[in-house]
């Protein structure tokens, strides 16, 4: 990315790699946990990973300072989201879900026009609207199609953009209440209030067989790789690059994660995924303001 330097194109090469891959152990972990454990699971692991970093980085006492804050934005940052796309993963491909995925940043543009009341111009309507098109033609495309029956993919799609407006609201919700916190405080005491979110609900749905190792080995790799070393990674990215930068990883994380089904899982990529996820890449790089038709250029 022209202006960078290397360690923060590095970072975000490797941020995308991790995201990406999260969609892959999340599909092997939840066909043995099933989708609340699952969630419970990663949220956990990755508050026990990132403890010791937020106290041993001195940042206890501003993650103490706002917890109920930090800790409501965790339950709606990673316990719910993180449930939905596990539960929707056990019906569609990780490629797939990484394809929807994409539209979180459109959907943080919609969330700060409603709430934050940032602007919307004529192209980032339209971005809005190749987006969602986007994403029910991808859906349509699917076996089942977007039917709502057994077999069709409907409700997991929904699931999935749910998540994604989950993301957008807690994006918003912190910019609101926690600018100038500490971004260490943030990504650990959010996935502590998301494992005490999640705590109860994974010990009720608690699989009656116990999972194999490759399922616990995916489960210990989505919540330290691709939860707590990523959550590290995007906040050192936000700091060297500034948010609007960092936002653009979401574009290449269905690269990776579409390359991890195919020579992982031996999913299959269709001529009409690529050209639904390019459309959904297009409309949300439209709706965020990424991209700029008609602008001049020096």
């Amino acid at each position: 990315m022209q202006g960078m330097s290397h360690r923060p194109v590095i970072d975000f090469i490797l941020l995308a790699a991790l995201w990406g891959a999260s969609f892959l152990f999340m599909r092997v972990a939840v066909l043995e946990f099933g989708a609340i454990a699952t969630a419970g699971l990663r949220v956990g692991i990755a508050a026990l990973f990132l403890l010791p970093i937020l106290v041993s980085g001195g940042q206890w006492p501003a993650f103490r300072a706002r917890w109920r804050t930090i800790m409501a934005v965790g339950l709606l940052n990673s316990a719910l989201p993180f449930a939905l796309i596990s539960w929707a993963l056990l019906s569609i491909t990780s490629g797939f879900a990484s394809i929807v995925n994409a539209m979180v940043p459109l959907f943080g543009a919609l969330v700060a026009w409603a709430w934050l009341k940032d602007g919307l111009s004529r192209w980032r309507v339209l971005g809005l609207a190749l987006g969602f098109g986007g994403v029910a033609a991808l859906a349509w495309q699917t076996p089942g199609g977007a039917s709502f029956k057994p077999g069709g993919s409907g409700w997991a799609v929904v699931a999935c953009l749910l998540a994604c407006l989950c993301f957008a609201i807690s994006a918003s919700c912190t910019k609101k209440y926690l600018t100038g916190v500490a971004p260490m405080a943030i990504a650990a005491g959010s996935q502590i209030g998301a494992a005490s979110g999640l705590l109860l609900p994974t010990i009720w749905f608690w699989p009656h067989a116990m999972p194999g190792a490759l399922a616990w080995g995916a489960t210990a790799a989505v919540a330290v790789l691709c939860t707590g070393i990523a959550y590290i990674l995007y906040f050192r990215l936000i700091e060297a690059t500034g948010p609007a930068r960092a936002l653009a990883v979401t574009f290449l994380v269905p690269v990776f994660a579409l390359a991890y089904g195919v020579l992982l899982l031996d999913e299959h990529i269709s001529t009409a995924m690529l050209v639904c996820g390019a459309v959904i890449v297009l409309g949300t790089a439209l709706s965020t303001g990424l991209l700029k038709p008609g602008r001049q250029r020096h």
